[in-house]
Protein backbone atom coordinates (compact mmCIF):
# COMPACT_ATOMS: atom_id res chain seq x y z
CA UNK A 1 0.00 0.00 0.00
CA UNK A 2 1.39 3.51 -1.05
CA UNK A 3 -1.05 5.65 1.59
CA UNK A 4 -3.19 4.86 4.41
CA UNK A 5 -5.29 7.56 5.72
CA UNK A 6 -7.28 7.23 8.98
CA UNK A 7 -9.37 9.61 10.67
CA UNK A 8 -7.58 12.86 9.01
CA UNK A 9 -8.74 16.08 10.21
CA UNK A 10 -7.88 19.70 8.45
CA UNK A 11 -8.90 22.53 10.57
CA UNK A 12 -8.51 26.01 9.24
CA UNK A 13 -9.68 28.44 12.10
CA UNK A 14 -13.23 27.46 12.75
CA UNK A 15 -13.61 25.41 9.30
CA UNK A 16 -13.01 22.24 8.87
CA UNK A 17 -12.06 21.72 5.15
CA UNK A 18 -11.00 17.96 5.46
CA UNK A 19 -12.68 14.74 7.12
CA UNK A 20 -11.68 12.00 5.54
CA UNK A 21 -12.35 8.71 8.10
CA UNK A 22 -10.84 6.24 5.89
CA UNK A 23 -9.00 6.59 2.72
CA UNK A 24 -6.04 4.18 0.92
CA UNK A 25 -4.09 4.54 -2.04
CA UNK A 26 -2.38 1.86 -4.23
CA UNK A 27 1.19 1.96 -5.24
CA UNK A 28 1.77 2.09 -8.88
CA UNK A 29 -1.82 3.60 -9.69
CA UNK A 30 -2.83 6.79 -11.10
CA UNK A 31 -5.39 8.41 -9.24
CA UNK A 32 -7.51 11.38 -9.69
CA UNK A 33 -8.72 13.90 -7.09
CA UNK A 34 -12.20 15.17 -8.19
CA UNK A 35 -14.38 18.03 -6.74
CA UNK A 36 -15.12 22.26 -7.02
CA UNK A 37 -13.35 24.67 -5.64
CA UNK A 38 -13.25 24.45 -1.98
CA UNK A 39 -14.03 20.67 -1.98
CA UNK A 40 -10.39 19.84 -0.04
CA UNK A 41 -8.55 18.37 -3.18
CA UNK A 42 -5.50 20.72 -3.11
CA UNK A 43 -5.67 20.50 1.02
CA UNK A 44 -5.43 16.88 0.82
CA UNK A 45 -2.50 16.89 -1.68
CA UNK A 46 -0.52 18.90 0.15
CA UNK A 47 -1.40 16.79 3.26
CA UNK A 48 0.10 13.48 1.37
CA UNK A 49 3.13 15.64 -0.15
CA UNK A 50 3.85 16.43 3.04
CA UNK A 51 4.11 19.76 2.69
CA UNK A 52 1.42 20.44 5.43
CA UNK A 53 0.57 18.33 8.42
CA UNK A 54 -2.95 17.11 9.21
CA UNK A 55 -4.85 18.77 12.47
CA UNK A 56 -5.26 14.85 13.78
CA UNK A 57 -5.43 11.53 11.63
CA UNK A 58 -2.73 9.22 10.66
CA UNK A 59 -0.94 8.60 7.81
CA UNK A 60 1.50 5.73 6.79
CA UNK A 61 3.32 5.98 3.54
CA UNK A 62 4.70 2.72 2.43
CA UNK A 63 3.85 1.40 5.93
CA UNK A 64 6.00 3.85 7.26
CA UNK A 65 3.72 6.41 9.91
CA UNK A 66 3.76 10.12 8.92
CA UNK A 67 5.06 11.88 12.11
CA UNK A 68 5.38 15.98 11.37
CA UNK A 69 6.75 16.70 14.12
CA UNK A 70 9.86 14.24 13.64
CA UNK A 71 13.06 14.61 11.79
CA UNK A 72 12.68 11.81 9.28
CA UNK A 73 10.40 13.72 6.73
CA UNK A 74 13.64 14.60 4.77
CA UNK A 75 14.39 11.04 3.68
CA UNK A 76 10.76 10.54 2.93
CA UNK A 77 10.20 14.21 0.79
CA UNK A 78 13.40 12.55 -1.56
CA UNK A 79 10.82 9.94 -3.18
CA UNK A 80 7.67 12.58 -2.96
CA UNK A 81 7.48 15.63 -5.21
CA UNK A 82 3.96 17.78 -6.10
CA UNK A 83 3.80 19.88 -9.78
CA UNK A 84 2.17 23.20 -8.76
CA UNK A 85 -0.55 24.44 -10.46
CA UNK A 86 1.08 27.49 -11.32
CA UNK A 87 5.29 26.49 -10.96
CA UNK A 88 8.11 28.84 -10.48
CA UNK A 89 11.50 28.24 -12.31
CA UNK A 90 14.16 30.18 -11.81
CA UNK A 91 15.11 32.99 -13.93
CA UNK A 92 18.17 30.78 -15.54
CA UNK A 93 18.09 28.27 -18.25
CA UNK A 94 16.17 25.70 -18.25
CA UNK A 95 19.00 23.23 -17.83
CA UNK A 96 20.16 25.20 -14.44
CA UNK A 97 16.81 24.37 -13.56
CA UNK A 98 17.15 20.66 -13.66
CA UNK A 99 20.38 20.52 -12.33
CA UNK A 100 20.17 23.04 -9.29
CA UNK A 101 18.37 19.58 -7.27
CA UNK A 102 20.87 17.23 -8.81
CA UNK A 103 23.76 19.16 -7.29
CA UNK A 104 22.27 19.57 -3.96
CA UNK A 105 22.46 15.81 -3.58
CA UNK A 106 26.00 15.81 -4.80
CA UNK A 107 25.32 13.82 -8.45
CA UNK A 108 28.54 13.83 -10.49
CA UNK A 109 27.92 16.28 -13.64
CA UNK A 110 28.02 13.68 -16.08
CA UNK A 111 25.40 12.18 -14.31
CA UNK A 112 23.58 15.09 -13.78
CA UNK A 113 23.17 15.36 -17.89
CA UNK A 114 22.31 12.39 -18.78
CA UNK A 115 19.10 12.81 -16.32
CA UNK A 116 18.22 15.77 -17.30
CA UNK A 117 18.42 15.31 -20.87
CA UNK A 118 16.44 12.13 -20.52
CA UNK A 119 14.01 13.98 -18.34
CA UNK A 120 13.65 16.46 -20.66
CA UNK A 121 13.36 13.80 -23.59
CA UNK A 122 10.44 12.58 -22.22
CA UNK A 123 8.11 15.63 -21.84
CA UNK A 124 9.68 16.72 -25.55
CA UNK A 125 11.86 19.92 -24.14
CA UNK A 126 14.82 18.69 -25.27
CA UNK A 127 15.91 21.58 -27.77
CA UNK A 128 14.67 24.14 -25.15
CA UNK A 129 18.03 22.87 -22.69
CA UNK A 130 19.87 26.15 -22.54
CA UNK A 131 16.47 28.79 -23.13
CA UNK A 132 15.54 31.09 -20.53
CA UNK A 133 13.16 29.83 -18.46
CA UNK A 134 11.44 32.70 -17.82
CA UNK A 135 10.53 32.96 -21.39
CA UNK A 136 8.60 30.07 -21.75
CA UNK A 137 4.90 29.68 -22.06
CA UNK A 138 2.55 28.77 -19.77
CA UNK A 139 2.14 24.88 -21.25
CA UNK A 140 6.03 24.59 -21.50
CA UNK A 141 6.77 26.03 -18.07
CA UNK A 142 4.79 23.10 -16.78
CA UNK A 143 6.17 20.32 -18.85
CA UNK A 144 9.66 21.75 -17.52
CA UNK A 145 8.57 21.83 -14.16
CA UNK A 146 7.62 17.92 -14.61
CA UNK A 147 10.80 17.56 -16.01
CA UNK A 148 12.18 18.84 -13.02
CA UNK A 149 10.10 17.17 -11.03
CA UNK A 150 11.42 13.92 -12.65
CA UNK A 151 15.12 14.23 -12.12
CA UNK A 152 14.65 13.50 -8.46
CA UNK A 153 13.86 9.95 -9.24
CA UNK A 154 10.36 10.26 -7.36
CA UNK A 155 8.49 7.45 -6.53
CA UNK A 156 5.35 9.15 -6.30
CA UNK A 157 4.40 12.32 -8.26
CA UNK A 158 1.88 15.11 -7.44
CA UNK A 159 0.07 17.22 -9.97
CA UNK A 160 -2.48 19.95 -8.61
CA UNK A 161 -4.78 20.45 -11.80
CA UNK A 162 -1.81 20.04 -14.30
CA UNK A 163 -3.56 21.47 -17.60
CA UNK A 164 -5.90 24.17 -15.91
CA UNK A 165 -3.97 26.91 -17.40
CA UNK A 166 -2.54 25.45 -20.81
CA UNK A 167 -3.42 25.23 -24.31
CA UNK A 168 -5.03 22.42 -25.81
CA UNK A 169 -1.70 21.23 -27.70
CA UNK A 170 -0.26 21.30 -24.01
CA UNK A 171 -3.38 19.51 -22.39
CA UNK A 172 -2.68 16.94 -24.60
CA UNK A 173 0.67 16.64 -24.11
CA UNK A 174 1.07 16.68 -20.78
CA UNK A 175 -2.57 14.07 -20.24
CA UNK A 176 0.18 12.17 -22.70
CA UNK A 177 3.08 12.45 -19.95
CA UNK A 178 1.50 11.38 -16.86
CA UNK A 179 0.34 8.76 -18.14
CA UNK A 180 3.89 7.57 -19.61
CA UNK A 181 5.09 8.15 -15.98
CA UNK A 182 2.86 5.70 -14.74
CA UNK A 183 3.24 2.67 -17.39
CA UNK A 184 6.80 3.62 -18.21
CA UNK A 185 8.56 4.55 -15.33
CA UNK A 186 6.09 2.95 -12.70
CA UNK A 187 5.94 6.40 -10.63
CA UNK A 188 2.40 6.65 -8.47
CA UNK A 189 0.47 9.55 -9.85
CA UNK A 190 -2.03 11.49 -7.98
CA UNK A 191 -3.55 14.69 -9.76
CA UNK A 192 -6.49 16.91 -8.71
CA UNK A 193 -8.70 18.04 -11.43
CA UNK A 194 -12.58 19.59 -12.07
CA UNK A 195 -12.68 17.61 -15.09
CA UNK A 196 -14.35 14.48 -15.28
CA UNK A 197 -13.70 13.33 -18.46
CA UNK A 198 -9.86 13.99 -18.13
CA UNK A 199 -10.52 12.48 -14.49
CA UNK A 200 -11.75 9.08 -16.34
CA UNK A 201 -9.24 8.85 -18.90
CA UNK A 202 -5.80 9.18 -17.05
CA UNK A 203 -6.65 7.32 -13.95
CA UNK A 204 -7.48 4.08 -12.48
CA UNK A 205 -9.59 5.17 -10.00
CA UNK A 206 -11.33 8.72 -9.35
CA UNK A 207 -12.02 10.39 -5.75
CA UNK A 208 -14.83 12.32 -5.60
CA UNK A 209 -14.67 15.12 -2.83
CA UNK A 210 -17.75 17.19 -1.56
CA UNK A 211 -17.33 19.71 1.29
CA UNK A 212 -13.84 18.53 2.31
CA UNK A 213 -15.22 14.37 2.36
CA UNK A 214 -14.97 11.85 -0.02
CA UNK A 215 -18.52 10.97 -1.01
CA UNK A 216 -19.48 7.85 -3.60
CA UNK A 217 -20.99 9.54 -6.15
CA UNK A 218 -19.48 12.63 -8.03
CA UNK A 219 -20.64 15.60 -6.71
CA UNK A 220 -23.26 17.02 -9.43
CA UNK A 221 -26.14 15.69 -8.14
CA UNK A 222 -25.88 16.62 -4.00
CA UNK A 223 -28.66 18.09 -2.21
CA UNK A 224 -30.09 19.57 0.89
CA UNK A 225 -33.00 17.95 1.72
CA UNK A 226 -35.09 16.36 4.91
CA UNK A 227 -36.40 12.75 5.81
CA UNK A 228 -40.48 13.66 6.70
CA UNK A 229 -41.73 9.94 7.06
CA UNK A 230 -41.25 6.04 6.26
CA UNK A 231 -43.37 3.90 4.49
CA UNK A 232 -42.86 0.30 3.61
CA UNK A 233 -39.63 0.03 5.76
CA UNK A 234 -38.36 2.97 3.91
CA UNK A 235 -37.54 6.33 4.39
CA UNK A 236 -39.17 9.22 2.27
CA UNK A 237 -36.65 12.34 1.88
CA UNK A 238 -37.91 15.84 0.95
CA UNK A 239 -34.76 17.24 -1.75
CA UNK A 240 -35.48 21.40 -1.97
CA UNK A 241 -38.97 21.18 -0.49
CA UNK A 242 -40.05 20.22 -3.82
CA UNK A 243 -38.89 16.24 -4.87
CA UNK A 244 -39.97 13.36 -3.14
CA UNK A 245 -37.72 10.30 -3.12
CA UNK A 246 -37.19 6.93 -1.12
CA UNK A 247 -34.16 5.70 0.63
CA UNK A 248 -32.73 3.53 2.98
CA UNK A 249 -31.30 5.52 6.11
CA UNK A 250 -31.23 5.56 9.68
CA UNK A 251 -30.64 9.54 9.72
CA UNK A 252 -33.10 11.27 10.63
CA UNK A 253 -34.15 15.51 10.20
CA UNK A 254 -32.06 17.91 8.19
CA UNK A 255 -29.53 15.99 5.54
CA UNK A 256 -27.27 16.33 2.73
CA UNK A 257 -27.90 13.90 -0.14
CA UNK A 258 -26.00 12.68 -2.92
CA UNK A 259 -27.47 11.01 -6.33
CA UNK A 260 -25.03 8.94 -8.45
CA UNK A 261 -25.52 10.00 -12.07
CA UNK A 262 -24.06 6.96 -13.09
CA UNK A 263 -26.72 4.48 -11.58
CA UNK A 264 -29.93 6.95 -13.14
CA UNK A 265 -31.41 5.10 -15.69
CA UNK A 266 -33.68 7.15 -18.42
CA UNK A 267 -36.93 4.45 -19.04
CA UNK A 268 -37.64 4.14 -22.68
CA UNK A 269 -40.06 0.74 -22.48
CA UNK A 270 -41.71 -0.78 -19.44
CA UNK A 271 -41.30 0.25 -15.63
CA UNK A 272 -39.22 -1.71 -13.58
CA UNK A 273 -40.62 -3.69 -10.64
CA UNK A 274 -40.62 -1.45 -8.50
CA UNK A 275 -42.79 2.13 -7.98
CA UNK A 276 -40.86 4.11 -5.96
CA UNK A 277 -38.01 7.06 -7.36
CA UNK A 278 -39.50 6.73 -10.77
CA UNK A 279 -40.33 10.49 -12.01
CA UNK A 280 -41.35 12.60 -14.87
CA UNK A 281 -38.55 15.10 -16.74
CA UNK A 282 -37.73 17.12 -18.98
CA UNK A 283 -34.13 16.76 -20.88
CA UNK A 284 -32.58 20.12 -20.93
CA UNK A 285 -29.12 19.78 -21.95
CA UNK A 286 -26.68 16.55 -23.38
CA UNK A 287 -23.49 16.73 -23.74
CA UNK A 288 -20.55 14.26 -25.41
CA UNK A 289 -18.18 13.00 -22.72
CA UNK A 290 -16.13 10.69 -24.44
CA UNK A 291 -17.78 6.65 -24.05
CA UNK A 292 -21.06 8.74 -22.20
CA UNK A 293 -23.11 11.52 -22.61
CA UNK A 294 -24.28 13.54 -20.36
CA UNK A 295 -28.00 14.32 -19.52
CA UNK A 296 -29.46 17.31 -17.64
CA UNK A 297 -32.94 16.45 -16.79
CA UNK A 298 -35.54 18.93 -14.73
CA UNK A 299 -37.35 16.54 -12.80
CA UNK A 300 -38.45 19.64 -9.67
CA UNK A 301 -34.63 19.73 -9.57
CA UNK A 302 -31.88 19.78 -12.18
CA UNK A 303 -30.54 16.14 -12.34
CA UNK A 304 -26.90 15.31 -13.89
CA UNK A 305 -27.05 11.68 -15.51
CA UNK A 306 -24.28 9.81 -17.33
CA UNK A 307 -25.70 7.36 -19.91
CA UNK A 308 -23.46 5.05 -22.18
CA UNK A 309 -23.45 5.74 -25.84
CA UNK A 310 -24.24 2.07 -26.34
CA UNK A 311 -27.74 2.77 -24.75
CA UNK A 312 -28.42 6.31 -25.99
CA UNK A 313 -27.75 4.22 -29.96
CA UNK A 314 -30.65 1.43 -29.07
CA UNK A 315 -32.90 4.13 -27.51
CA UNK A 316 -32.07 7.92 -28.87
CA UNK A 317 -33.12 10.95 -26.41
CA UNK A 318 -33.20 14.75 -27.55
CA UNK A 319 -33.25 17.74 -26.09
CA UNK A 320 -36.75 18.69 -25.10
CA UNK A 321 -37.49 15.13 -24.91
CA UNK A 322 -40.02 14.36 -21.95
CA UNK A 323 -38.96 10.95 -20.04
CA UNK A 324 -39.09 8.94 -17.06
CA UNK A 325 -36.27 8.76 -14.98
CA UNK A 326 -35.21 5.94 -12.23
CA UNK A 327 -33.33 6.65 -9.44
CA UNK A 328 -32.76 3.05 -7.91
CA UNK A 329 -32.25 3.12 -3.72
CA UNK A 330 -28.27 1.98 -4.06
CA UNK A 331 -27.69 5.51 -6.42
CA UNK A 332 -29.06 7.49 -3.38
CA UNK A 333 -26.53 8.11 -0.43
CA UNK A 334 -26.85 10.54 2.64
CA UNK A 335 -23.88 11.41 4.42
Amino acid sequence: MLFQIRNLIKVYGSRTVLDIPELDFEKGTTYALLGPNGSGKTTLLEILSLLMPPTTGAITYKDTAIDFKANNLTALRREIVMVQQNPVLFTTTVYKNLAFGLKIRGIPKLERERIIEGSLDLVGMRSFLHAEAHKLSGGETQRVAIARALTCSPKVMFFDEPTSNVDVENQITIERIMTEINTQKKISVIFTTHNLTQASRLSRQVIFLFEGRKVSSMYENIFNAKIIGEEDGKQICLIQDRVKIFLKTEKEGNVRLAIDPLEIRILTGQDPLVTNNIFKGKVMQLTDEGEQIRAVAEIGIPLNILLPKTVLKESPVHIGDHVRIYCPLEAVQIF
